[in-house]
């Protein structure tokens, strides 16, 4: 059973900076590719972030994110790392790392099958 867990969410003050990391198991291969989302209350959910299950390509949203936040994985401890800095308080969300079994990465959370429960972040101060 595939399961993902983020941590690290939290209360920072703008400006600040966080780590979240997603901690993956149960997946049939090692190749996995990986996506960070985030929502927030009334609103659709928002990619922020992939990597690819190799660590060979990486992508970001375009806009504030760009330049800001950055993923990385450390495959031989399953564990994938959304480096934030520089938050904001749009920042302010619920982010989620998501999974699926691919070579690729994507921006589309159609094409992911497994999903975390979330960690809150919360920017404010």
């Amino acid at each position: 059973q595939v399961q993902l867990e983020e941590s690290g969410g939290g209360l920072v003050q703008p400006g600040g900076s966080l780590r979240l990391s997603c901690a993956a198991s149960g997946f049939a291969s090692e190749y996995y590719a990986i996506g960070w989302f985030r929502q927030t209350p009334g609103k659709e959910r928002e990619w922020v972030s992939c990597i690819s299950s190799r660590n060979d390509g990486t992508s970001y949203a375009s806009g504030s994110i760009r330049g800001r936040f950055t993923v990385s994985r450390d495959n031989a401890k399953m564990t994938m790392t959304l480096e934030m800095k520089n938050l904001k308080p749009e920042d302010t969300a619920v982010y989620y790392c998501a999974g699926e079994l691919d070579f690729g990465y994507y921006s589309d959370a159609a094409e992911y099958d497994y999903w975390g429960q979330g960690t809150q972040v919360t920017v404010s101060s």
